[in-house]
């Protein structure tokens, strides 16, 4: 086993912990996401307290898994809470797409330059759409009166987690499809670098080529 390879166990344990958490993507944990999150419990790199919106409940969620005592959830990384809602002032958005980019489930539907407005049911409340906004026309509205696991439902988890896996796959495939764009261009450029460079003497190409190939190499390596 390689260094820093995990043991199964630990990666049973991880998924295990990932199915108890409310999978609202907000990173409050101090984590990108939910799953960054649980693999770092199972690897006892961080305590089961760390998760607002799960609260009280969610915390004995992740003690009664990891066999931890179950501490008070740590104010550094917020409260507990009631459910919440983004809601967009559609009169005041200037169509940026900032929310669109920060937004871990898909939830805000717009353009550039088009007005946006949030898809309710895909909401998770994380808030992470709230200080990208450069017009402040973004507020969160309460819809319940529970809070933690009370305010919140696996069916809801679910669905937060499956509209989470599916951009994070839309996300790589675009990345991809630029670095095979980016790939072939360089290609291009490699095949005939007099056509795609300023009148040159000969020492200038072969340091054009050799950047190139470079840039090449690092492209390819990206793909792999």
């Amino acid at each position: 086993m390689g260094v820093g390879t995990p043991r199964v166990s630990d990666q049973a344990l991880a998924a295990r912990l990932l199915d108890a958490l409310p999978q609202t993507q907000c990173t409050r944990c101090g984590y990108p996401d939910c799953e960054a999150y649980a693999r770092a419990i199972a690897h006892e790199q961080a305590p089961i307290n760390q998760c607002p919106p799960g609260g009280a409940q969610g915390i004995a969620r992740l003690a009664g898994i990891t066999g931890r005592p179950a501490e008070p959830l740590n104010p550094a990384f917020g409260t507990e809470g009631p459910r919440t809602l983004a809601v967009i002032d559609e009169a005041w958005c200037i169509g940026c797409t900032l929310c669109i980019e920060v937004c871990p489930t898909d939830a805000v539907l717009g353009s550039n330059k088009v007005m946006h407005t949030i898809i309710e049911p895909a909401c998770t409340g994380c808030e992470l759409c709230i200080p990208v906004c450069p017009v402040d026309c973004i507020s969160l509205e309460v819809v319940t009166e529970n809070t933690g696991w009370q305010a919140w439902s696996p069916a809801l988890a679910n669905e937060a987690r499956s509209r989470y896996a599916a951009r994070q796959q839309r996300l790589a495939k675009a990345q991809a499809q630029r670095v095979q764009q980016h790939t072939r261009e360089l290609e291009a450029k490699l095949a005939d670098p007099a056509a795609h460079t300023k009148p040159a003497d000969q020492a200038g190409l072969d340091r054009k080529k050799a950047i190139i190939e470079a840039a090449l190499a690092r492209a390819r390596a990206r793909q792999a």
